[in-house]
């Protein structure tokens, strides 16, 4: 976060400077350092935490095992019977068992979360 203000300061300072120059008939160059300035504050703040997000979303569908409790995105709550390529199949409650895309799993719940009765 320290970083972040780092970043944040700095670039304020650069397009405050960049403001005043361009009233008075300033360079170009700051203009492209303005840009490039926006650029790295998306970057840091939108880009690079999606995809950061996406890679930990990737690799806890690849490591789905039978057993695992999950969570979809629709909220079923259910234990893994079956893992498939694409799909996985779900024991929802006893003898209940779904069959749901292995994207659609939002995220792995803790052993013992779900009861089936």
């Amino acid at each position: 976060m320290n970083k972040f203000l780092v970043v944040l300061s700095s670039v304020l300072l650069l397009t405050g400077s960049a403001f005043a120059e361009g009233a008075a008939g300033g360079s170009a160059m700051s203009s492209i350092l303005m840009l490039v300035a926006f650029f790295a504050i998306f970057y840091f703040l939108l880009i690079r935490p999606q995809m950061k997000r996406n890679k930990e979303q990737r690799k806890m569908i690849s490591e789905l095992g039978k057993g695992d409790e999950v969570m979809t995105n629709g909220g079923v709550i259910g234990k893994i019977v079956k893992v498939g390529e694409n799909y996985t199949e779900l024991e929802i409650a006893e003898n209940v068992v779904i069959k749901v895309q292995k994207s659609a799993v939002s995220g792995v719940l803790p052993k013992g979360a779900v009861k089936t009765n």
